[in-house]
């Protein structure tokens, strides 16, 4: 992807998070991937008064994924108020790994990098069926 093509991503970003609902914490955030048909999808950040409910950005992102049709996050950006790019917490980078996997392309603040990097030895769909395959029955078999 040439870099006019993340700065594309990244104004699909700036522009969804001028809808962000921030008015706890007052830092709107955007976020705007491509899925593995092309597809754009976005999403910004939902606070509650509750500020433990609080939607990221990324988790509407993933949510209009599948909304739309599914398939796997290629390329990632997400941006703050002042437009720029900012890196997932923690729970949103296990976010995106489960729906855009180790090859996920992330522009982060040091430059794209793709997940395997940004959330190395990541836990992932793959564990839970090397332990369900694994795991011995009731009678003690495998």
């Amino acid at each position: 992807m040439e870099q006019t093509d993340w700065d594309e991503l990244k104004r699909a970003a700036v522009e969804v998070m001028g809808r962000a609902y921030a008015p706890y914490s007052h830092y709107p955030v955007g976020a705007a991937a491509l899925a593995d048909d092309g597809r754009l999808v976005v999403g910004c950040n939902v606070e509650n008064a509750a500020y433990g409910v609080v939607l990221c950005a990324e988790c509407g992102l993933v949510s209009q994924l599948h909304a739309s049709g599914g398939g796997r996050l290629t390329h990632f950006v997400c941006v703050n108020g002042a437009e720029e790019v900012i890196m997932p917490c923690g729970r949103c980078r296990q976010l995106l790994f489960e729906h855009g996997g180790r090859d996920l392309l992330v522009w982060t603040v040091s430059g794209v990098k793709p997940m395997s990097e940004v959330l190395p030895d990541a836990f992932g769909p793959d564990d839970l069926t090397h332990i369900t395959q694994s795991t011995p029955d009731a009678g003690g078999n495998q």
